[in-house]
């Protein structure tokens, strides 16, 4: 399975392999068919006329990338479940340095081209640096939902977008292809975001998306929209600690309308992503296909657990 393979090639890296809390952390992560974002560039180089196999180096930094950068958001989000909390932040900090710097050397591959290495290290040097600025956006309250978009924009596309963008490459892709295919991947990023948000704002006990509100899609429209239980869920959403005070507030955000507004962004996202996958010029379009199609199926499943069976009748306006 490549998966395992891509874990091996990370677990080979000698400090990797001396490193026990390292180790524990890849370990740790499954695998969600087309839904894991090191699972990206495979697609892209696939969807280009490459190899699968070729695409392992990308696919292990970006996996190394996203570990670093979940732990550094957990710190940033004061998240109870952070692993900061039992091993402390410093050494976290340091464990997300060494990833970050582990996906740099797993791009250093000698059956690559010295030229495309170097794209590749650029490629993965941009996603961190922006994805880093985005995340000290997100560090501090947005005011409105203008500002929740901007920081959307600069911190979750990035890493989706380059995932994309070195499977592209990766397999000698025309520049105007890889370009296409970051632009996609950086729509996607956008759609999970909203569905992040939406799926920690639903969740039980609550998480810590109801810590910083206004940073939550659905929370922030359930606070700032017009609508009748606007004032009981500002009071309500912050005593989530309570069982039934959050209950009584995930209730608003189905009846204010913010579920709603949540699906629909993704749908127009969605759309957004449809229309631009159409006009590249893939040699093997399904494998993106299928990844488009299934990012939709956590909606679907995520809104029939609420008791909505028909996604597309959210559609607003």
């Amino acid at each position: 399975m490549q998966f395992e393979e891509m874990k091996a090639r990370i677990r080979s890296l000698h400090e990797v392999a001396a490193w026990p809390e390292m180790l524990e952390l890849i370990e740790r992560v499954g695998y969600r068919e087309s839904l894991s974002v090191w699972d990206y560039p495979r697609i892209a180089c696939t969807a280009v006329g490459g190899d699968a196999a070729m695409a392992l180096p990308a696919a292990a930094a970006i996996f190394c990338s996203l570990i670093s950068i979940h732990l550094v958001d957990d710190m940033l989000d004061l998240d109870p479940r952070g692993d900061y909390r039992r091993l402390g932040e410093g050494r976290i900090a340091n464990l997300a340095l060494a990833f970050q710097a582990a996906g740099h050397r797993l791009l250093d591959d000698s059956d690559l081209p010295a030229s495309t290495r170097s794209a590749l290290q650029a490629t993965l040097a941009r996603m961190a640096l922006g994805t880093a600025f985005g995340q000290g956006l997100d560090a501090c309250e947005v005011t409105g939902e203008e500002e929740y978009w901007r920081v959307v924009g600069e911190k979750t596309p990035p890493l989706f977008g380059a995932a994309f963008r070195m499977g592209a490459q990766i397999a000698g892709a025309p520049e105007a292809v890889a370009e296409g295919l970051d632009r996609l991947g950086c729509i996607l990023g956008r759609l999970v975001q909203v569905s992040d948000d939406l799926s920690d704002a639903l969740q039980a006990p609550a998480g810590a998306d109801w810590q910083r509100r206004s940073n939550n899609l659905p929370i922030l429209y359930a606070m700032t929209a017009e609508h009748p239980d606007r004032e009981r869920f500002l009071a309500l959403s912050g005593r989530v600690e309570e069982p039934e005070a959050l209950a009584a507030a995930q209730k608003i955000l189905l009846s204010s309308g913010a579920v709603s507004f949540c699906a629909f962004k993704m749908f127009e996202f969605s759309k957004e992503a449809q229309s631009l996958f159409q006009r590249l010029p893939l040699a093997s379009p399904e494998p993106v296909a299928l990844l488009l199609e299934t990012h939709l199926t956590p909606l679907h499943r995520m809104l029939a657990s609420v008791g909505v069976e028909e996604p597309a009748a959210l559609a607003l306006g």
